[in-house]
């Protein structure tokens, strides 16, 4: 893999090309990559607690991986503490990845954070179960585990 600098400038013009509200996107193998070289790289997992304890986790170091879940479980009413955790978690220019189940509350989140200051965040494209495949299930077709990538499990 590319480094750093180089993840990043592909993640830019991904975000430039699908014309995206925040930095850029990157896939799950430049996220990990980018988390293993900087230590200014958080990981901003906006999945549902419920979701982490019971599918699991990707496996970084604890000071890099940020837990602010986007909906809250039961119910997947929005998190109303979203930027204020987020505050707590990560600086205002930290490099900020964000993960969810395949890719979709991530943009949000990822739009939500630029839109309040944040001036570098990045969806990780997939997420970390990525889509159902054609026997509904989930880690077969894309994403975190798919891509073989550390997590930990439930």
């Amino acid at each position: 893999m590319t480094n750093s600098t180089d993840i990043l400038a592909i993640a830019r013009e991904r975000g430039i090309a699908g014309q995206l509200p925040y930095a850029g996107a990157v896939t799950p193998q430049e996220a990990y990559a980018l988390l293993q070289a900087d230590a200014r790289v958080r990981l901003v997992d906006v999945r549902t607690n419920a979701e982490r304890d019971w599918v699991g986790r990707v496996a970084v170091s604890d000071t890099q991986y940020c837990m602010v879940q986007w909906n809250l479980y039961p119910g997947a009413t929005p998190n109303p503490d979203f930027m204020t955790q987020l505050a707590q978690a990560a600086g205002k220019d930290d490099i900020l990845l964000f993960l969810c189940r395949s890719g979709v509350r991530s943009r949000h989140a990822a739009k939500r954070a630029t839109e309040d200051g944040y001036t570098q965040c990045f969806d990780i494209l997939e997420g970390f179960e990525g889509d159902k495949d054609a026997e509904g299930h989930r880690k077969t077709v894309a994403g975190w585990c798919k891509a073989g990538l550390p997590w930990l499990g439930a």
